[in-house]
Formats: C-alpha cells, structure tokens, sequence
C-alpha cells in the first residue's frame, strides 16, 4: 500500500511530521500534488483558500472545532472530505466551563478582586453546585465531556440539541425546539454548540427573560450564540444572577465594555481551550485520521458543509 502524501501548512512542526509517519503517512512540501492537507492556522481560512485552488487534495483536516470563519469564506467544498477537531478539546472546555460556574457559585470573582476582609458566614450569598440544574445546549465534545464532570458534584442535567438523542449521563434531553420548555428550570445555561446561522444569538432577550433571575449563562461556544445586547440588559437589570464567558461578541471584547465592569459578569479571554492544550490533542488527532485515511476507513471529525460544521 502506498503512503498517502501530506502537506503540512502553512507551517509544520516536528510533532505533526512524527504523527502523519506514525499514522502511515508521508509529509510532502508539495501540496499541489498531496492527498491531504493538515491545515494548522485558524484564523487565514484565505490562505488555505488560495492553497487549494492549486491542489488535488482529497481531505482537508482543519485544526480547530469551530469552523465558521472557513464556512463563511466558501473554503469548506462538498468536492473533498474535510474534518476538524470536534470533540477532541471538549473535556478541556468543560473544565473551563465547569471552572466558571464554581467561580460564580463561591462568588471568586467578587473576592478575588477584594482588598479587604469582608464579613462572610450567615446570609452571605454563596453557594454549592448540588440540587442545581445545568441546561447544557450542545450535546456534542464539550457537553458530553462537562456532564460526568457535574454530576458527582450533584448537577441535574439537562441536554438540548437538535435531534433530540439522548445526552449519555443525562436526566433527560430534548430538541433545542423545546428549549424555552426547560430554560426555566436552569440554575446554569450552558452553551456549548457550534456556531451556525441557526444557533446566532439563541440566547435572546426571550429565552432570559424565561430565565430564572438567579440564573447563570455560562459560554464556552462562540460568542454570537448570544446577544451580547439583550444580556448587557438582562444583567443591568439583574433580571437573570450573572454571565460567565470565555466568548464574547463581539471579540474580542472592546476595552470599556460594559460587560468589564459588571460585578455580575466573569469574561476570560477565550482561553477554555489554549494552543498549548490543543496541540497534544491534535498531533493525536492527526496521527489517527491519517492512518484512517491510508487504510481507507471512516475519517473522525467529519465536517457536514451543508450544516456547516
């Protein structure tokens, strides 16, 4: 069998070389004449556009989950096969995820920004996360990772997608048609679904005003899942309990934002997944998809350019 011939761009390094050899490949400098490309930079979806107009490749592997930029630009053909890495970091947003509802349950961001020792104990507005409810949105990677992290804390689970398949640990799912049937019962809405023209601003000044006022949004997805304007609202008005996001919109967030200076908000710079955690993770990725590839096997992280993720 020959070694399928892949291209490396628009940068290689030692640990994406190792992997395509140990999955049976062949690194190529030549693209135009590779079977695949490992595309590795997120943000040049024109870059990778300009590549393969010049290229035969059959599969195209990009290097992140959330592919909109490369959608949005026509990069993304239903002529190849093209995978990303769904799945693959979501156990490393659900951490994150799971660290922004601990954060806004112990109230940290509150203290840490303290100078001062501040009376505590009775009355004082804290809290555990058992006997609270989690409406997780998106049952893909990051859902289906921050689940058996919540529920030996005592989390309910809510899942809520698209078709209604059960979310495994679960109490019970539903089809994100019937999100504002349930939306009411979150202590904690969780969005962590792809970013499609579907899915903008699905969290809207309707779905938080069905919110309980104690509620949390907490979003590790992309940031236009939300409308930034309607929550500016719901939190100035403390109609919902706060807003913990590692995604904004737009983003990055503008310097004197009022999302900034909200004692109800937590906002981390889009850091639940770093390129210093994805990098392992996609080297790994990498090395599986091209043995699938050279032993003509199903590829993991199959894109649906029709869905657009």
């Amino acid at each position: 069998m020959t070694a399928p011939k892949i291209a490396l761009r628009p940068a290689s390094t030692d640990e994406l070389e190792a992997a395509v050899r140990a999955g049976g490949g062949e690194p190529v400098e030549d693209a135009a004449s590779a079977d695949a490309i490992v595309w590795v930079n997120p943000r040049d979806p024109q870059g990778l556009a300009d590549l393969l107009a010049a290229s035969s490749a059959r599969w195209v592997q990009l290097p992140f989950a959330g592919i909109e930029a490369f959608i949005a630009a026509g990069v993304v053909d239903p002529a190849r096969t093209w995978t990303c890495t769904k799945g693959v970091y979501g156990p490393a947003c659900a951490e994150h995820a799971l660290a922004l509802m601990l954060a806004a349950a112990r109230r940290l961001h509150d203290h840490i920004k303290a100078s001062t020792w501040r009376s505590g104990g009775f009355g004082s507005p804290e809290r555990r996360l058992a006997g609270t409810t989690a409406v997780v949105i998106g049952t893909g990677g990051i859902g289906s990772a921050l689940v058996p992290m919540v529920r030996p804390l005592g989390v309910r689970v809510i899942g809520v997608n698209r078709s209604g398949r059960p979310l495994d640990g679960a109490d019970r799912t539903v089809r994100v048609d019937r999100l504002m049937d349930v939306v009411h019962e979150a202590d904690w809405v969780v969005v962590a679904a792809a970013a499609t023209p579907e899915t903008r601003h699905l969290v809207d000044a309707g779905m938080l005003a069905a919110m309980r006022t104690t509620a949390w949004v907490v979003n590790v997805a992309r940031g236009e899942l939300v409308d930034t304007e309607a929550l500016v609202t719901a939190l100035e008005a403390g109609s919902i309990g706060g807003a913990a996001l590692d995604v904004t919109d737009p983003e990055p967030l503008p310097d004197g934002h009022p999302l900034w200076a909200m004692a109800n908000a937590i906002v981390t710079p889009h850091v639940a997944n770093t390129w210093d955690m994805a990098v392992p993770e996609l080297v790994a990725m990498v090395e599986r998809n091209v043995a699938h590839f050279a032993a003509g096997e199903p590829l993991e992280g199959l894109v649906d350019p029709g869905a657009g993720y």
